[in-house]
This record gives structure tokens, sequence and C-alpha cells, in this order.
């Protein structure tokens, strides 16, 4: 399913770069060839009735399949029975737990936060600074295929088994307490080849840290954690037509101003 679906956006892809490409020169075979053209849906009346059938193909997409149709790489399921995986999992279960002792403490940096959203990378920080203080692990920034660091964008954290090199993603995230349920998007993954941090075949994790309202005193209080396998993750494509500040201001659109 998926195949085809990415199949079918590159076919509406290449169909608007055509559309939109030079003007051919005026003769009556142009003129035949421009009328067959009107005749048929352009490549936009093509996506739009597809795009609103949402229910259709738009959901319910299997992750491990968008990741390797994007990236080439796998999704490894976390296994019980393997010795390494069970050993990782503890490793990086005592990090967390000692992450959120660190970050309910009255002189934890996040307790001078306003804005939840704002404590992100703090707590992937010091998610980083204690895995690659566990022995026989080493944890990063994943980097892009130019060797860049990039802070935005899934995954946060990469970390390495040393022994066995075998290679887990994390990418942690913060949620008050009564909305696991809610239908909010949380998680996103954006397919774009230059800004890919996904290189390696490997597990994927998401940590979800929940938090109690803040308090009144101005304290956050973190009450637990979960570390999520995305082996099983399904996701859904939201299809959104976007534009720039640059796009929308443009002068010869402005109809009236303020007075100077």
């Amino acid at each position: 399913m998926l195949r085809g679906l990415i199949a079918f956006l590159v076919f509406i892809a290449v169909g608007i770069c055509r559309a939109n490409g030079p003007v051919a020169d005026a003769s009556p075979a142009n003129d035949r060839s421009a009328l067959q053209t009107s005749v048929a849906k352009s490549p936009v009346d093509q996506l739009i009735p597809w795009l609103l059938d949402e229910d259709r193909q738009l959901r319910g997409i299997p992750f491990n399949e968008v990741i390797v149709e994007v990236t080439g790489k796998k999704v490894l399921a976390f296994d019980p029975q393997n010795e390494i995986d069970r050993r990782v999992v503890n490793q990086i279960s005592a990090v967390l737990d000692e992450v959120k002792r660190r970050m309910n403490a009255p002189d934890s940096p996040i307790q001078k936060i306003a804005r939840i959203n704002e404590a992100s990378s703090h707590f992937e920080d010091m998610i980083r600074e204690l895995l690659n203080s566990t022995p026989g692990l080493s944890c990063d920034f994943p980097r892009t295929a130019q060797e860049h660091v990039m802070r935005s964008g899934y995954p946060d954290l990469r970390i390495v088994d040393l022994m066995s090199k075998r290679v887990f993603y994390l990418d942690p995230k913060l949620y008050a307490v009564g909305s696991r349920d809610s239908s909010f998007r949380t998680f996103y993954f954006e397919p774009k080849i230059a800004t890919n941090k996904v290189r390696d075949d490997a597990v994927h994790f998401i940590v979800g840290f929940e938090h109690e309202p803040r308090e009144k005193n101005g304290r956050w209080n973190f009450t637990r954690w979960d570390l999520v396998d995305l082996a099983q993750f399904k996701v859904k494509l939201k299809a959104e037509f976007q534009s720039s500040n640059h796009d929308l201001y443009r002068p010869e659109a402005i109809v009236a101003t303020s007075a100077k």
C-alpha cells in the first residue's frame, strides 16, 4: 500500500512540474496538444480528490514501511529474548529513572521554565549525558548524510551498543497527565532526503515522560515514563498546503495597509 502511495505522489509531483514547465511555441500541433491537455485532468485536479479521501489510504500506515521506503533502513523490533536488547533496555531504564529524579529536583533548570515545550531539549541533553556515562553505550545526536547535527526532527538521539554495534534510536516526548488518549498530534516524521537522520537499521524507541500541571509555586513534577517500541507503530499522512510570509505578503497582492 505504501509503495503505491509514494508512487502516486511522485506521479503527481512530476505532472505538476511538467505543467509548470516552459511554454511551447505556438503551432497547430501544439494547439491540438494543449486542447487535449485541457480536456484531461491536471495533476492538481487528480491530487485534491485523492487527498480528501483520507480514510482510504492515508491512515494506518505502518511506520516501519515509511522508514524503509524513505531511508532504505529497517526498523528492528525490540526482542525480549535477545540478551543485547534486554541489557540495553535495562541500561536505558536506569538512565530514565535518574533523569526523572533529577528533573523533579527543586534546583533543576527546567523548574525555571514556564512552558513545558521548552523543556524538551533539557531532557535530550541529560539523557545523552547519562547514556554516554553508561559503560558499553554511546549516545549522540544523529547526523544527516552531510554529517550535519540537527536538533529538530525525528529522531532526537542515536544510541550504540559498543560491543554489538546495534543501534537504538530514542525520541523523548513530554505529555500532561490525562492526555495519553488525546488525538492531538504528538509525533511527526518529515520524509526529506537532505534532513534525514535515520541512517541505520535500528530499534526505534519513544520515551514519554508524564507530568502534572505546573504547581502554583512554579514547579514541574514528572510522575512516570514509558519506553515504547515503534516496530508496530502506525501513522497517518496529513495533507497540508503551506506557504511562507515571503509568499504571503507579496507587494502586488496587498490591497490595503495601515496609515503611515
